[in-house]
């Protein structure tokens, strides 16, 4: 399920934290550290499919204690019950995977009431609910749309949202949100298709895992290896080395150990990879500055036999 995209940014980020606190941080701290952001990525994609089911129930709670009023409407007293009769909902429910995940790690929106209320105000107040209730069809792909379209269009969009998932984990944020989140909404694909097991596990496979570590720790072995390579065409362009972000270099020393350590991995799709990721994170001149210095790099590595690929 975490893909590479996720995967170099979160290596990125701990290859920052590391680099930048090496005096006192440990290798096996970091790797501790590690895992336990590939953990928490992991538990945000359950954490939004609870979101769905705390959503429902507080909707139904809703339309409960409309009923009970002093003086209920005809339509307190016989409300369209379609939402929280969602049949995904259902089967969200009823997945032992999920579940149990959800029970082992005590995971519930509840205890952040006026937030769930905010976001259930959200949903309620959208087009797309609205559409919902007035169509005249019923059935199970019509309830997975639903939950598909609120994903992409209401909740992972949602400033709110953001700023409340960045709250509860540093290990939270918006690229977490945005990939997370497309993977719980391939996700509510599968159950629409009937896959047996739609859950997705952590990583796609083995290779993915290792693929992980080893990016991690290789890229703060070869730091200085790295950093010294790229400082000498820094200084080859005539850019002033102290001046240079270091987000910009932790980048680019990350991208180097890629492409050194993964001969699987096509260079410009490496290049590509890393130069985009500096555009999204670092300065305004950073996608042009690491994709001159990069390819300098490469080329040098190249004509001293050192990259084959």
């Amino acid at each position: 399920m975490i893909n590479r995209v996720l995967i170099r940014i979160k290596v990125v980020q701990l290859v920052y934290s590391y680099i930048m606190n090496r005096e006192s941080k440990t290798m096996p701290a970091a790797k501790k550290e590690l895992k336990q952001s590939f953990d928490k990525s992991y538990e945000l994609y359950f954490s939004l499919f609870k979101l769905i089911i705390d959503l429902t129930d507080l909707q139904a709670l809703r339309l409960d204690e409309a009923k009970h009023k002093f003086l209920p409407t005809e339509e307190d007293l016989n409300p369209n019950t379609r939402f929280i009769d969602n049949k995904l909902v259902e089967e969200l429910r009823k997945c032992e995977p999920l579940q149990d995940y959800i029970n082992g790690h005590n995971l519930t929106w509840r205890d952040d009431e006026i937030f769930l209320r905010l976001m259930l105000d959200k949903v309620l107040n959208s087009r797309l609910y609205q559409d919902y209730m007035d169509m005249a069809e019923n059935d199970f792909a019509l309830d997975c749309e639903l939950w598909h379209q609120m994903l992409r269009r209401v909740i992972l969009v949602d400033d709110d949202m953001l700023e409340f998932i960045e709250s509860k984990s540093i290990y939270w944020g918006i690229d977490d949100l945005n990939i997370i989140g497309q993977f719980v909404m391939k996700t509510i694909r599968r159950f629409e298709d009937g896959v047996e097991q739609p859950i997705l596990p952590m990583f796609k496979d083995e290779e993915d895992e290792e693929y992980c570590e080893n990016l991690f720790m290789n890229a703060i072995k070869q730091f200085d290896e790295n950093k010294e390579l790229i400082d000498s065409f820094v200084k080859q362009d005539n850019w002033d080395v102290e001046r240079i972000a270091m987000m910009d270099r932790i980048i680019m020393c990350v991208a180097l150990t890629e492409i050194k350590s993964f001969p699987s991995i096509p260079v410009n799709v490496s290049l590509n990879e890393y130069i985009e990721m500096a555009k999204n994170f670092s300065t305004a001149r950073s996608g042009q500055f690491v994709n001159g210095i990069l390819h300098s790099a490469v080329r040098h590595l190249k004509s001293e036999g050192l990259l084959m690929k």
